[in-house]
């Protein structure tokens, strides 16, 4: 069956009700609450995790909100990724909780300066999309050599390079034996067990307690029998490569692999199923003939289905930025909380090099509005300072009739900023769509407010028309600071 959200109150009757508070909410009710939203985590009750009376509701209530899709962390000496944690096959069904890692491949035969080229790339890749910077996330090390000490030199030279998480790729035992005592504080994912090494591998996982990941290209029936041997061996972390195969040779299968996996697992509660699903677009170089840039082509393309075809792993192996610009964008997009507006942060943002002359302009944190405010106003050569108000992720058309655009929140980020000291002014510019709230702002931070263009995209001329000393004197009536 598919997942269904449990109640706030069946959740509430398993905790203790002492109203603590160590977990951060006011009482047992609302975390109840959160819990149910997956807004927080279980392990958050102390007493349910520490007091033995409760450990029988601890485990009740782990199996109640148990995801379909098993998370499993991968981590690195600087940074974590967990993988899978899903509860639902579509997104508009509640949301999709941990976007799909993408990660870069190195190999064994590379010489160093490759090395160090891809590691540097991965970890300079950004960009910044509505607010938000987006990067990729892991390293996947891969022995081509067959070669144990080779290996486990590269391994011990990457790890000593990058604190982001790696996978460890050979379908070798002895190789991965090695290369697992080069990462001491780190948790990689080895990959990878198949029908012929499974033992072996599950050995070595369950040894040095490490994710694992099942690979039965083109046998999903075997994959299904591998999970079950392995899981029943102890081995919980597990993860799933069902085989990616691109272009003519049997990419509609593996869509079509992925698809039946996550169907079992968040329709039909078939455990087997339930772990992270890995894709390697990587296959693109060896399966398809022409230039590079067709191998790369297809590897992104295959990258942005599997992620779409609920992929939670991607191992690539490009270094083009127009190969990952689509996929962490369409990424973004994908693993939005449909049950909220996209939002940034609230805060002072400083655009060009302003002094303190320089006008102060106000709006909204929704994600959208806050990206098109900043790019205008670059676009305009206008050096501001930009106040972002914490309206809930609302445009500012919303947020005013919703009460959403408050004053004394705007009162109290220009106190958190310290904005008086920065300007010799005291004028706020606000949105011309809330211009109704400029006695009410006044009122509440002592700055006057001056209503701004309704369209941001007018900034530059409301710079030449009212940011002038006589304009402003017109509308201040005194003289102005600029003069």
């Amino acid at each position: 069956m598919p997942w269904k959200a449990v109640s706030p109150i069946e959740v509430y009757k398993l905790l203790p009700k002492t109203n603590c508070k160590e977990c951060g909410e006011e009482n047992c009710m609302a975390f109840a609450v959160k819990l149910v939203n997956l807004e927080t985590k279980l392990e958050k009750c102390k007493p349910l995790l520490e007091e033995s009376k409760y450990r029988e509701n601890y485990e009740k209530l782990r199996e109640m909100l148990r995801p379909q899709v098993r998370e499993v962390e991968l981590c690195g000496s600087k940074k974590t990724v967990k993988i899978g944690g899903e509860y639902v096959m579509h997104r508009h069904e509640m949301t999709y909780m941990n976007p799909t890692a993408i990660a870069i491949d190195i190999t064994d035969k590379m010489p160093q300066e490759e090395v160090i080229k891809r590691i540097e790339f991965t970890e300079n890749f950004e960009y910044v999309f509505i607010g938000r910077k987006l990067h990729l996330d892991a390293l996947a090390v891969r022995s081509v050599t067959n070669d144990p000490e080779k290996f486990r030199s590269t391994v011990r030279f990457v790890s000593e390079h990058t604190g982001l998480p790696l996978v460890i790729c050979s379908l070798n035992p002895k190789v991965l034996e090695a290369a697992v005592s080069e990462i001491p504080d780190g948790r990689p994912l080895l990959y990878a067990a198949t029908k012929d090494n499974w033992s072996k591998v599950g050995e070595i996982a369950k040894k040095h307690d490490l994710p694992l990941a099942v690979f039965s290209p083109g046998d999903l029936d075997m994959l299904v029998s591998l999970v079950k041997t392995l899981s029943e061996m102890g081995v919980e972390d597990l993860s799933l490569d069902p085989g990616t195969f691109v272009g003519k040779r049997g990419f509609s299968y593996t869509v079509t692999a992925f698809t039946k996996l996550r169907w079992k697992a968040c329709n039909e509660d078939y455990r087997l199923a339930g772990y992270p699903l890995v894709g390697t677009p990587l296959t693109a170089w060896k399966l398809v003939d022409g230039e590079p840039w067709e191998k790369m082509w297809w590897e992104a393309l295959t990258g942005l289905t599997l992620m779409t075809r609920y992929a939670d792993l991607l191992i690539m192996h490009s270094l083009e930025g127009w190969v990952y610009l689509p996929m962490v964008i369409w990424r973004f997009n994908l693993y939005t909380d449909p049950r909220r507006p996209v939002s940034v942060d609230p805060g002072l943002r400083i655009i060009g090099k302003p002094d303190e002359r320089s006008p102060v302009f106000v709006t909204g944190n929704y994600a959208l509005t806050y990206s098109l405010v900043g790019m205008d106003i670059e676009g305009a050569k206008v050096n501001c300072y930009l106040l972002v108000v914490d309206t809930e992720g609302m445009a500012v058309e919303c947020a005013v009739p919703g009460g959403k655009f408050d004053p004394d929140n705007i009162a109290e980020l220009l106190k958190q900023s310290r904005l008086e000291e920065m300007v010799k002014h005291r004028i706020l510019v606000i949105p011309g769509k809330a211009a109704r709230l400029s006695g009410d702002i006044e009122d509440a931070t002592g700055w006057r407010v001056i209503p701004g263009p309704i369209d941001s995209k007018d900034v530059a001329k409301f710079m030449r028309e009212r940011w002038r000393p006589d304009a402003l004197r017109e509308i201040l009536g005194e003289e102005p600071f600029l003069s």
